[in-house]
């Protein structure tokens, strides 16, 4: 069974066991968090589709950690206008291992 659910303006497809890594959620490490913007639930080839949620359904995780991705390297340059800029962004994220995914 798998899901795809969507969380800080993003969307994920997981499935029960794996580890995902998301925008950072104000959760301590070792909570249990449910998920209810649940867009799609597959099951085989039983496939429910929300507008734009599915009603009922839910996805539960545990938050495994927090962290900060690598960092990204901003350049921006005009050419012939002495005009250089250099900059680096590292975007916090959560790590979830997601448990058992409900359907209606």
């Amino acid at each position: 069974m798998y899901a795809v659910i969507k969380t800080g303006g993003k969307q994920y497809r997981v499935q029960s066991g794996e580890k995902i890594k998301v925008e950072q959620i104000p959760a301590d490490v070792g909570a249990t968090i449910v998920i209810d913007q649940v867009l799609m639930v597959g099951n085989g080839d039983a496939v429910t589709i929300g507008k734009p949620l599915v009603t009922g359904a839910a996805v539960n995780a545990t938050v495994v950690s927090h962290g900060r991705h690598d960092k990204v390297k901003i350049f921006k340059m005009r050419r012939r206008k002495h005009y250089q800029k250099r900059q680096g962004h590292r975007q916090d994220y959560t790590e979830l291992q997601i448990g058992d995914i409900k359907a209606s």
